[in-house]
């Protein structure tokens, strides 16, 4: 009954995206077990599913890394949403996340792969505190001038918290080379998910990266949530239209491309972040 799934999530090729390992059905799994499972897949994150009382298209969701508990985890629930379409056909779920519900629809393309579309808690963003800031280029060993002046650091939320900080040039994004423990420790310290660094490529398309030291991972390849959260911050700040379709790379510089888009749209504060999922062999 608690067999892991394993999906790559914003990629149709599992040489792609995201890895994530899936649990259809966690029940009698206690946190431990959980944690255990999420260490021995070994993937950024594992989701755990318990299938709610309230409906057959309703789930309690958690995930995992081989750390620790998250809260919310865009690219596990892009694949876990798949991974149940492909049992129970596509159409909409709902995943109650320790962050708040989380919408799902999948959807079938005119190529026959699957696609899921997210829809966020509502997001804010706040700027980072001087020092922090400081101590945060200082772990990933960039300058100030090598900053993109258009685009603010930023802490963003739409789930948990991510670190945007833009490149003003490609190579720079390019050339990912931090002090784990270092970050990790002003990560922990100011309950940041992940780093999101960013380079904008046109008005609407971003090649991003995402250190994961507080998850015991290096680099995320594909992470919907800090996608998610750069979205709110992007339409917050002014940087896109309240009436925007984002195009954002990330994985290419691991070897493990993948899209990830998000949209948002007029009227909803939330954010929209969709793509598709493979399974894994």
């Amino acid at each position: 009954m608690n067999d892991v799934l394993r999906y790559t999530a914003f990629s149709a090729s599992p040489a792609g995206g995201n890895p994530a390992g899936v649990v259809l059905d966690a029940r009698g799994l206690d946190d431990t077990a959980q944690l255990a499972i999420a260490a021995e897949v070994g993937y950024s994150e594992t989701a755990f599913l318990v299938p709610s009382p309230e409906g057959t298209r309703t789930f309690r969701i958690r995930y995992f890394s081989p750390e620790a508990e998250v809260a919310f985890c865009g690219h596990a629930t892009i694949a876990t949403a798949v991974a149940l379409a492909e049992r129970i056909g596509p159409g909409d779920v709902l995943f109650e996340s320790q962050a708040g519900p989380i919408p799902v629809t999948v959807t079938t393309g005119e190529d026959g792969a699957p696609r899921a579309t997210l829809s966020s808690v509502e997001p804010h963003s706040a700027p980072p505190e001087p020092a922090d800031l400081d101590e945060a280029l200082a772990a990933l060993g960039w300058k100030k001038d090598e900053l993109d002046p258009g685009i603010a650091p930023r802490i963003a939320f739409a789930g948990n918290n991510h670190l945007v900080l833009a490149a003003a040039t490609r190579e720079r994004l390019a050339a990912l080379d931090y002090d784990f423990e270092r970050l990790k420790a002003l990560m922990t310290r100011l309950d940041l998910t992940t780093a999101q660094l960013v380079w904008r490529a046109s008005a609407d398309v971003f090649h991003v990266r995402d250190p994961f030291p507080v998850g015991g991972v290096v680099e995320d390849p594909a992470t919907g949530a800090a996608a998610a959260a750069f979205g709110g911050y992007a339409r917050e700040s002014g940087l896109v239209p309240e009436d925007a379709r984002l195009t954002l790379h990330q994985g290419d510089d691991m070897g493990r491309p993948g899209v990830l888009t998000v949209e948002l749209r007029p009227g909803d504060p939330r954010v929209h972040v969709s793509g598709t999922a493979a399974r894994i062999a």
